[in-house]
């Protein structure tokens, strides 16, 4: 029998005749078999059940990346969820402004003589530690010029006031903190939004820092001064316009995420009422400005009567000190002056912007904001006279801080009523 070699993969086989002639029908056979597998599985694909199977799996999956679309992406949703978080934040600023004009009205700002970040935020427990924190407390200007025959009852209660301010201070930065690194982990915040949530988050650090800076101010030794201790009113000015920054911040971020754009005409009347309310609540937040330091000074002790400061309309004491520049700041008579005619300046004006908004067609809710700015700008004033003529009671001056605030408020929800809308 004749036999032949085949090479195959580098093999060499030497094969019969024979098998020659039935390989070719095995192939055949291999060939058939294979060609019918196929045809069965094409079957089994076109059956009612794989389709659905693999309907559902593509359904599944569409609708898991849209939902980790959705949620990676700012939206309406996202925007609603961070508006009421800045506008929670401002409400706790707002508490801490209030708390610490409290603080300050009841002199006690410089009863905690150190700073820690965690070590204070557990007050005295025993009668020991009370005594040793009392023994500090002692070896300052405060105690030794004013409250030199204070009982540790009262001490108590001026540490527990500052104690709780700066407790509250530190709920506030947790409170923008916090939930702002997860909502950037969970991509809630658009490309505009991150650089304001980083600058909130920084401005709060720096509050804090600034508030310490504040006390340290009160608690120096001042050989060549024969004045009560107290903070120094620029550090005052700045920790207290530094806190109305960051609650004006918040809100108007809040406001603008939370409240739609209101449908108003770019006429030349609107024009000039946006101007003059963005005027207006600049001119409100310096008579609030100026307030820290009509309180750093005591200045609402010096002259308590109404229109008039003594006899007079004019104090002859406006310009005692030198330079002249010197008296807008640290002169007494001056600083309640000042005030007195920006509260005014900020009652004329809001009382102009009230009559223009009537000759003006607004959307319904404008028109209540600027109703309600106008009623509180008038409350105000009543308070800020009571406060003076009553010679400064703590409850009553604390309710016109608190006014400056809310007076505050309505100017920025105006201004948010009255922005234009994003093209």
């Amino acid at each position: 029998m004749t036999s032949f070699v085949i090479i195959n993969n580098h093999k060499k086989t030497r094969l019969s005749e024979l098998e020659i002639m039935v390989l070719p029908v095995l192939r055949l056979g291999v060939s058939c078999r294979c060609q019918t597998a196929w045809r069965n599985w094409q079957q089994i694909q076109r059956t009612p059940l794989r389709q659905w199977l693999v309907k559902r799996r593509q359904t599944t999956v569409t609708t898991e990346s849209v939902s980790v679309r959705s949620a990676a992406l700012p939206n309406a949703a996202s925007d609603r969820v961070i508006g009421r978080w800045l506008l929670g934040c401002s409400g706790l600023v707002l508490g801490a402004v209030v708390l610490g004009g409290v603080t300050r009205l009841t002199e006690s700002g410089l009863s905690m003589v150190d700073w820690h970040l965690v070590k204070e935020m557990k007050p005295p427990q025993t009668p020991a530690e009370w005594e040793n924190e009392f023994s500090k407390y002692q070896q300052f200007p405060e105690f030794k010029i004013m409250n030199h025959d204070m009982t540790l009852t009262e001490f108590k209660f001026i540490f527990y006031m500052e104690w709780g301010h700066r407790m509250w201070g530190r709920l506030v930065g947790l409170a923008y903190i916090l939930p702002a690194a997860y909502f950037w982990r969970r991509g809630f915040f658009s490309r505009s939004m991150k650089p304001r949530v980083l600058g909130l988050c920084g401005f709060v650090v720096f509050q804090g820092l600034l508030g310490w800076f504040m006390v340290k101010s009160g608690l120096e030794e001042k050989p060549e001064s024969f004045d009560v201790p107290r903070v120094s009113q620029y550090r005052l000015a700045a920790h207290l316009g530094s806190a109305l920054l960051l609650y004006c911040a918040s809100l108007w971020t809040g406001l603008t995420l939370m409240l739609p754009h209101n449908r108003i005409p770019d006429s030349r009347q609107m024009l000039h009422l946006r101007r003059f309310a963005k005027a207006t609540g600049g001119l409100v937040f310096l008579t609030a400005l100026s307030g820290a330091f009509v309180a750093g000074l005591d200045a609402g002790l010096v002259y308590n009567s109404f229109p008039k400061m003594g006899e007079c309309w004019i104090p002859d004491d406006l310009l005692a000190f030198s330079p002249t520049i010197k008296n807008m700041f640290e002169n007494p008579t001056t600083v309640q002056f000042d005030h007195r005619i920006l509260a005014i300046g900020s009652l004329t004006a809001i009382t102009g912007l009230y009559l223009l908004s009537r000759r003006t067609h607004l959307p319904r809710r404008a028109k209540i904001a600027i109703g309600c700015l106008t009623a509180m700008a008038y409350t105000q004033v009543a308070l800020g006279i009571s406060t003076l003529l009553l010679y400064v009671p703590t409850p009553l001056a604390a309710t016109h801080q608190s006014g400056s605030v809310a007076l505050l408020s309505f100017a920025i929800w105006v201004l948010a009523e009255l922005r234009k809308a994003v093209k």
